[in-house]
Protein backbone atom coordinates (compact mmCIF):
# COMPACT_ATOMS: atom_id res chain seq x y z
CA UNK A 1 0.00 0.00 0.00
CA UNK A 2 1.10 3.15 -1.03
CA UNK A 3 0.73 6.90 -1.67
CA UNK A 4 -2.05 6.54 -4.96
CA UNK A 5 -3.48 10.03 -5.57
CA UNK A 6 -2.06 13.81 -5.87
CA UNK A 7 0.66 14.76 -3.77
CA UNK A 8 -0.24 16.24 -0.54
CA UNK A 9 1.00 19.68 -1.76
CA UNK A 10 -1.93 19.40 -4.68
CA UNK A 11 -4.37 17.99 -2.29
CA UNK A 12 -3.98 21.18 -0.06
CA UNK A 13 -4.78 23.17 -3.43
CA UNK A 14 -7.18 20.78 -5.05
CA UNK A 15 -10.77 22.45 -6.02
CA UNK A 16 -12.23 20.57 -9.27
CA UNK A 17 -15.42 21.87 -10.49
CA UNK A 18 -18.68 20.10 -8.74
CA UNK A 19 -21.52 19.25 -10.89
CA UNK A 20 -24.20 20.81 -9.30
CA UNK A 21 -28.15 21.14 -10.58
CA UNK A 22 -29.62 24.47 -10.85
CA UNK A 23 -32.31 23.16 -8.22
CA UNK A 24 -29.91 21.49 -5.68
CA UNK A 25 -31.33 24.07 -2.86
CA UNK A 26 -34.58 23.67 -4.19
CA UNK A 27 -34.30 19.79 -4.05
CA UNK A 28 -33.82 19.70 -0.72
CA UNK A 29 -35.87 22.31 0.98
CA UNK A 30 -38.89 20.69 -0.27
CA UNK A 31 -36.90 17.64 0.59
CA UNK A 32 -37.14 18.70 4.33
CA UNK A 33 -40.67 20.73 4.07
CA UNK A 34 -42.42 17.34 2.82
CA UNK A 35 -40.23 15.34 5.88
CA UNK A 36 -41.28 17.90 8.42
CA UNK A 37 -45.32 18.03 7.49
CA UNK A 38 -44.96 14.47 9.61
CA UNK A 39 -45.48 14.70 12.93
CA UNK A 40 -41.93 14.25 15.09
CA UNK A 41 -43.41 11.74 17.00
CA UNK A 42 -40.21 11.77 19.70
CA UNK A 43 -40.01 9.24 22.17
CA UNK A 44 -37.05 8.46 24.91
CA UNK A 45 -37.80 5.47 26.73
CA UNK A 46 -35.05 5.07 29.49
CA UNK A 47 -33.19 2.32 29.03
CA UNK A 48 -31.36 0.28 31.83
CA UNK A 49 -27.31 -0.69 30.78
CA UNK A 50 -24.74 -1.68 33.56
CA UNK A 51 -23.24 1.40 33.02
CA UNK A 52 -23.51 3.26 36.01
CA UNK A 53 -21.49 7.00 34.96
CA UNK A 54 -23.99 7.46 32.00
CA UNK A 55 -27.81 7.30 31.22
CA UNK A 56 -29.28 5.96 28.22
CA UNK A 57 -32.76 6.56 26.32
CA UNK A 58 -34.12 4.61 23.30
CA UNK A 59 -35.10 6.83 20.79
CA UNK A 60 -37.42 6.67 18.13
CA UNK A 61 -38.31 9.53 15.70
CA UNK A 62 -40.29 10.07 12.31
CA UNK A 63 -37.99 10.42 9.69
CA UNK A 64 -38.50 10.59 5.82
CA UNK A 65 -42.24 9.96 4.86
CA UNK A 66 -43.37 9.71 8.58
CA UNK A 67 -40.77 5.85 8.91
CA UNK A 68 -39.99 5.50 12.21
CA UNK A 69 -35.72 5.83 13.28
CA UNK A 70 -34.21 4.49 15.88
CA UNK A 71 -31.43 6.26 18.01
CA UNK A 72 -29.37 5.88 21.15
CA UNK A 73 -29.42 9.33 23.54
CA UNK A 74 -26.82 9.28 26.13
CA UNK A 75 -25.71 11.55 28.90
CA UNK A 76 -23.87 11.61 32.25
CA UNK A 77 -25.18 10.27 34.99
CA UNK A 78 -25.15 13.22 37.19
CA UNK A 79 -26.25 15.73 34.66
CA UNK A 80 -28.79 18.13 35.76
CA UNK A 81 -28.85 20.89 33.12
CA UNK A 82 -28.77 21.63 29.50
CA UNK A 83 -25.29 20.19 27.92
CA UNK A 84 -23.92 20.61 24.97
CA UNK A 85 -25.03 17.84 22.72
CA UNK A 86 -23.26 15.91 19.79
CA UNK A 87 -25.40 14.22 17.19
CA UNK A 88 -23.09 11.16 15.57
CA UNK A 89 -23.91 9.90 12.38
CA UNK A 90 -22.12 5.84 11.98
CA UNK A 91 -20.34 4.65 8.88
CA UNK A 92 -21.53 2.32 5.96
CA UNK A 93 -23.21 -0.93 6.76
CA UNK A 94 -23.40 -0.32 10.52
CA UNK A 95 -26.16 0.96 12.85
CA UNK A 96 -26.81 2.25 16.42
CA UNK A 97 -25.43 -1.01 17.64
CA UNK A 98 -25.67 -1.00 21.81
CA UNK A 99 -25.50 1.34 23.99
CA UNK A 100 -22.92 0.84 26.12
CA UNK A 101 -20.20 1.33 22.96
CA UNK A 102 -21.23 5.00 23.10
CA UNK A 103 -19.95 5.98 26.04
CA UNK A 104 -17.02 8.82 24.83
CA UNK A 105 -19.11 11.62 24.85
CA UNK A 106 -21.37 11.57 27.76
CA UNK A 107 -18.01 10.37 29.87
CA UNK A 108 -16.81 13.75 28.56
CA UNK A 109 -19.35 16.03 29.68
CA UNK A 110 -21.88 15.99 26.74
CA UNK A 111 -25.36 14.78 25.74
CA UNK A 112 -24.71 12.09 23.05
CA UNK A 113 -27.17 10.96 20.09
CA UNK A 114 -26.62 8.23 17.60
CA UNK A 115 -28.89 8.04 14.96
CA UNK A 116 -29.43 4.82 12.90
CA UNK A 117 -29.14 4.84 9.13
CA UNK A 118 -32.19 2.91 7.49
CA UNK A 119 -31.95 -0.19 5.87
CA UNK A 120 -28.46 -0.29 7.15
CA UNK A 121 -26.76 -2.14 10.63
CA UNK A 122 -26.09 -5.68 9.32
CA UNK A 123 -22.32 -4.69 9.05
CA UNK A 124 -20.57 -3.44 11.64
CA UNK A 125 -22.64 -2.45 14.88
CA UNK A 126 -26.25 -3.95 14.67
CA UNK A 127 -28.98 -1.79 13.49
CA UNK A 128 -32.92 -1.52 14.09
CA UNK A 129 -34.75 0.61 11.44
CA UNK A 130 -35.56 -0.72 8.05
CA UNK A 131 -35.75 1.14 4.97
CA UNK A 132 -39.79 0.48 3.96
CA UNK A 133 -39.26 1.72 0.39
CA UNK A 134 -38.16 -0.26 -2.33
CA UNK A 135 -36.14 0.13 -5.26
CA UNK A 136 -35.37 -1.06 -8.99
CA UNK A 137 -32.49 -3.45 -9.57
CA UNK A 138 -29.54 -2.12 -7.67
CA UNK A 139 -26.36 -3.74 -6.90
CA UNK A 140 -25.41 -5.10 -3.28
CA UNK A 141 -24.97 -2.54 -0.82
CA UNK A 142 -27.24 0.97 -0.55
CA UNK A 143 -25.33 3.13 -2.96
CA UNK A 144 -27.38 2.10 -6.49
CA UNK A 145 -30.67 2.43 -4.35
CA UNK A 146 -33.04 4.02 -6.84
CA UNK A 147 -30.49 5.98 -8.04
CA UNK A 148 -31.18 7.14 -11.53
CA UNK A 149 -33.62 9.32 -9.61
CA UNK A 150 -32.60 12.00 -7.20
CA UNK A 151 -36.43 11.67 -5.60
CA UNK A 152 -35.79 7.88 -4.91
CA UNK A 153 -32.31 8.02 -4.33
CA UNK A 154 -31.41 6.23 -0.95
CA UNK A 155 -29.26 9.13 0.52
CA UNK A 156 -32.40 11.57 -0.20
CA UNK A 157 -34.18 9.30 3.03
CA UNK A 158 -30.91 9.56 4.86
CA UNK A 159 -30.46 12.80 5.01
CA UNK A 160 -33.75 13.84 5.47
CA UNK A 161 -33.60 11.59 8.78
CA UNK A 162 -30.24 12.63 9.77
CA UNK A 163 -31.89 16.39 10.04
CA UNK A 164 -34.66 15.25 11.84
CA UNK A 165 -32.84 13.33 14.26
CA UNK A 166 -31.00 15.99 14.96
CA UNK A 167 -34.06 18.04 15.91
CA UNK A 168 -35.56 15.27 17.87
CA UNK A 169 -32.15 15.17 19.59
CA UNK A 170 -32.47 18.24 20.49
CA UNK A 171 -35.91 18.21 22.13
CA UNK A 172 -34.58 16.17 25.50
CA UNK A 173 -34.59 17.99 28.57
CA UNK A 174 -30.51 17.65 28.84
CA UNK A 175 -29.76 19.42 26.19
CA UNK A 176 -29.05 22.70 24.58
CA UNK A 177 -30.36 22.99 21.29
CA UNK A 178 -27.41 26.39 21.07
CA UNK A 179 -24.59 24.04 21.42
CA UNK A 180 -25.04 21.40 18.84
CA UNK A 181 -22.40 19.75 17.31
CA UNK A 182 -22.13 17.08 14.38
CA UNK A 183 -19.57 14.35 13.61
CA UNK A 184 -19.15 11.38 11.96
CA UNK A 185 -16.31 9.26 9.90
CA UNK A 186 -16.82 8.09 6.52
CA UNK A 187 -20.45 8.06 5.48
CA UNK A 188 -21.35 9.09 8.86
CA UNK A 189 -18.69 12.05 7.82
CA UNK A 190 -20.20 12.63 4.05
CA UNK A 191 -23.98 12.84 6.59
CA UNK A 192 -22.33 15.62 8.96
CA UNK A 193 -21.61 17.32 5.68
CA UNK A 194 -24.98 17.06 4.43
CA UNK A 195 -26.77 18.39 7.95
CA UNK A 196 -23.64 20.92 8.28
CA UNK A 197 -25.85 22.22 4.91
CA UNK A 198 -28.99 22.10 5.84
CA UNK A 199 -29.23 22.94 9.52
CA UNK A 200 -28.19 26.45 10.19
CA UNK A 201 -26.42 27.98 13.48
CA UNK A 202 -24.61 24.49 14.56
CA UNK A 203 -21.61 25.22 17.05
CA UNK A 204 -18.94 23.05 15.12
CA UNK A 205 -18.92 19.88 12.64
CA UNK A 206 -16.12 16.78 12.68
CA UNK A 207 -16.00 15.51 9.19
CA UNK A 208 -13.16 12.41 9.38
CA UNK A 209 -12.12 10.34 6.22
CA UNK A 210 -15.78 11.35 4.56
CA UNK A 211 -17.51 9.37 1.87
CA UNK A 212 -19.86 10.59 -0.49
CA UNK A 213 -17.91 13.72 -1.81
CA UNK A 214 -16.49 14.25 -5.87
CA UNK A 215 -18.33 10.92 -7.04
CA UNK A 216 -16.97 11.66 -10.39
CA UNK A 217 -13.78 11.68 -9.26
CA UNK A 218 -14.66 8.60 -6.63
CA UNK A 219 -15.72 6.16 -9.22
CA UNK A 220 -12.64 6.52 -11.47
CA UNK A 221 -10.06 5.80 -8.88
CA UNK A 222 -11.80 4.28 -5.34
CA UNK A 223 -10.40 0.76 -5.18
CA UNK A 224 -12.67 -0.90 -2.38
CA UNK A 225 -15.69 0.30 -0.24
CA UNK A 226 -19.05 1.32 -1.11
CA UNK A 227 -18.12 3.97 -4.47
CA UNK A 228 -17.31 0.55 -6.67
CA UNK A 229 -20.95 -0.59 -6.20
CA UNK A 230 -21.79 2.25 -8.50
CA UNK A 231 -19.37 1.53 -10.98
CA UNK A 232 -20.50 -2.49 -10.98
CA UNK A 233 -23.88 -1.22 -11.83
CA UNK A 234 -22.70 1.18 -14.80
CA UNK A 235 -21.10 -1.92 -16.23
CA UNK A 236 -24.28 -3.56 -16.09
CA UNK A 237 -26.59 -0.42 -16.99
CA UNK A 238 -24.68 0.85 -19.82
CA UNK A 239 -26.17 4.36 -20.89
CA UNK A 240 -27.26 5.21 -17.39
CA UNK A 241 -24.51 7.16 -16.52
CA UNK A 242 -26.42 10.73 -17.54
CA UNK A 243 -29.34 9.73 -14.74
CA UNK A 244 -27.19 8.09 -12.54
CA UNK A 245 -24.60 11.18 -12.46
CA UNK A 246 -27.27 13.63 -12.34
CA UNK A 247 -28.88 11.87 -9.21
CA UNK A 248 -25.42 12.06 -7.25
CA UNK A 249 -24.61 15.74 -8.35
CA UNK A 250 -27.55 16.84 -5.64
CA UNK A 251 -25.87 14.91 -2.79
CA UNK A 252 -22.03 15.60 -3.67
CA UNK A 253 -20.52 16.26 0.24
CA UNK A 254 -18.43 18.67 -1.65
CA UNK A 255 -21.66 20.49 -3.03
CA UNK A 256 -22.91 20.78 0.77
CA UNK A 257 -19.77 21.85 1.90
CA UNK A 258 -19.68 25.01 -0.11
CA UNK A 259 -22.77 25.80 2.02
CA UNK A 260 -21.79 24.96 5.40
CA UNK A 261 -19.96 27.75 7.75
CA UNK A 262 -19.71 26.03 11.30
CA UNK A 263 -16.25 25.83 12.27
CA UNK A 264 -15.00 22.29 11.16
CA UNK A 265 -12.59 19.53 11.68
CA UNK A 266 -11.80 17.07 8.98
CA UNK A 267 -9.29 14.58 8.91
CA UNK A 268 -7.70 12.64 5.76
CA UNK A 269 -5.59 9.72 5.22
CA UNK A 270 -3.23 10.00 2.54
CA UNK A 271 -3.40 5.92 2.02
CA UNK A 272 -6.99 5.66 1.62
CA UNK A 273 -8.59 4.00 -1.30
CA UNK A 274 -11.76 3.56 -0.13
CA UNK A 275 -12.66 7.32 0.38
CA UNK A 276 -9.31 8.66 -1.93
CA UNK A 277 -7.44 12.02 -0.30
CA UNK A 278 -8.60 13.69 -3.50
CA UNK A 279 -12.36 13.70 -2.48
CA UNK A 280 -12.21 14.65 0.63
CA UNK A 281 -9.93 17.77 -0.26
CA UNK A 282 -12.36 18.36 -2.53
CA UNK A 283 -14.97 18.75 0.23
CA UNK A 284 -12.47 20.31 2.72
CA UNK A 285 -11.19 23.16 0.17
CA UNK A 286 -14.70 23.88 -1.08
CA UNK A 287 -15.99 23.89 2.94
CA UNK A 288 -17.13 27.84 3.10
CA UNK A 289 -16.71 28.03 6.98
CA UNK A 290 -13.46 29.95 7.15
CA UNK A 291 -12.98 28.61 10.47
CA UNK A 292 -11.62 25.05 9.18
CA UNK A 293 -8.80 22.79 10.17
CA UNK A 294 -7.57 19.38 8.41
CA UNK A 295 -5.91 16.35 10.20
CA UNK A 296 -3.60 14.35 8.11
CA UNK A 297 -2.71 10.58 8.59
CA UNK A 298 0.58 9.92 5.83
CA UNK A 299 0.43 6.29 6.50
CA UNK A 300 -3.38 5.29 7.02
CA UNK A 301 -5.89 3.63 5.13
CA UNK A 302 -9.36 3.97 5.77
CA UNK A 303 -9.12 3.66 9.73
CA UNK A 304 -8.06 7.22 9.69
CA UNK A 305 -6.55 8.64 13.01
CA UNK A 306 -9.00 6.22 14.88
CA UNK A 307 -8.50 7.03 18.77
CA UNK A 308 -5.84 9.25 18.12
CA UNK A 309 -8.81 11.41 16.01
CA UNK A 310 -11.01 10.53 18.65
CA UNK A 311 -8.47 12.59 21.52
CA UNK A 312 -7.90 15.98 18.74
CA UNK A 313 -11.91 15.81 18.33
CA UNK A 314 -12.40 16.26 22.76
CA UNK A 315 -9.55 18.57 22.74
CA UNK A 316 -10.94 20.91 19.44
CA UNK A 317 -14.32 20.73 20.43
CA UNK A 318 -13.96 21.85 23.86
CA UNK A 319 -12.08 24.99 22.51
CA UNK A 320 -14.84 25.24 19.85
CA UNK A 321 -17.71 25.39 22.55
CA UNK A 322 -15.83 27.45 25.12
CA UNK A 323 -16.24 30.32 22.65
CA UNK A 324 -19.71 30.17 21.67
Amino acid sequence: MGHFDLPLDQLRAYRPAISEPDDFDAFWQKTLTETRAHDPAVTFAPYETPLTGVRTWDVTFAGFGGHPVKGWFTAPADATGPLPLVVQYHGYGGGRGLPHTWGLWPLAGYAHFVMDVRGQGSGGDLGHTPDPVGSGPSSPGFMTRGVEDPETYFYRRVHADAVRGLEAARTHELADPARTVVLGGSQGGGISLAVGALVPGLAATCVDVPFLCHFERALSIAETGPFPELVRYLRMHRGAEENVLRTLSYFDGAAFAARATAPALFSVALMDTTCPPSTVFAAYNAYAGTDKRIEIYPYNTHEGGGVHQEAVQLDWVRKMLSTT
